[in-house]
């Protein structure tokens, strides 16, 4: 089954996409590339990964045709000062060798450097032609409000931790509100969604594991996910989830499994969360 999209403000956005984090050297090009080959038409990737070589080895490898895979790519806390932002950018297109990404993010907000200098970079390589979208990524609500009202381009996804373990109903709200989509990293929590009993139980009514259970609960509130794995197997399970559907009554079980302890990442850098 081919891979639905999401549209916003004329992107395409694959509506399920392959995380990479922590894949590296043959085993990132491998899992690409079998990734792609199975059906995947999005691939996630960072500059602070230390896997773009791998992933873009990986996109060739695969044989199948740049213009249809969805590459994104992000810029660190660390490099987002105007000089560092331009550099970043230029330095990861060399690393994935492509003249372009289809989105660039915002890998997280920083808390030294301008909001108008981070959005204005992130523009200006839009209208210097090195990424066709722009977006970023864990960002609060308040952080939204501001980038909206600074950006001379179409913000088009906030990538956020989404799991039905973490309650981001504010965030979810603010994204909306501004016409953005929401990307889902840790869609799985980290393995925290295997062995859960109500996922465990909704799965077995519809003969699905508890991680598609856990995805198609994403999918369904039209939020994408882009599960990590360089399983095969789990890479050809995670697509499989748009040929079936929660019931409205599932969907509300799942939506209480909300708890204060959820979050699973939160580094030094983090924002002052919502929740």
């Amino acid at each position: 089954m081919a891979v639905p999209v999401i549209e916003v403000h004329g992107a395409k956005i694959p509506a399920i996409g392959m995380g990479t984090m922590t894949l590296k050297e043959k085993i990132c090009v491998d899992a690409v590339s079998a990734a792609l080959r199975a059906g995947y038409t999005s691939l996630d990737t960072a500059e602070r990964y230390g896997n773009e070589e791998w992933v873009g080895e990986g996109l060739r490898a695969s044989g199948v045709s740049r213009d249809k895979v969805f590459v994104t790519t992000k810029v660190y806390v660390d490099k987002l000062a105007p000089a560092d932002f331009d550099q970043s950018v230029d330095e990861s297109l060399k690393k994935l060798q492509l003249p372009f990404v289809d989105l660039l993010l915002i890998h997280w907000p920083s808390a030294t450097v301008p909001m108008s200098d981070q959005i204005a970079s992130l523009c200006k390589a839009k209208r210097n032609g090195l990424t066709r979208h722009v977006g970023v990524a864990n960002f609060t609500v308040a952080m939204l409000d501001q980038a909206a009202k600074l950006t001379t381009e179409p913000l088009v996804t906030n990538q956020i931790e989404v799991h039905p373990f973490l309650d981001q109903s504010k965030v979810l709200a603010a994204c909306k509100k501004h016409g953005l989509s929401v990307t889902a990293y840790c869609p799985i929590s980290r393995g925290k969604v295997p062995g859960a009993e109500v996922l465990e139980r909704i799965g077995k009514a519809h003969g699905k594991s508890s991680s598609q259970v856990s995805l198609r609960y994403l999918t369904q509130q039209g939020i994408i996910p882009i599960p990590r794995s360089s399983n095969p197997d789990h890479l050809k399970a995670n697509l499989d989830v748009f040929d079936w559907k929660l019931t409205d009554a599932e969907m509300a079980e799942i939506g209480k499994l909300h708890r204060p302890d959820g979050r699973v990442v939160n580094p030094p850098h983090h924002p002052e969360w919502d929740v």
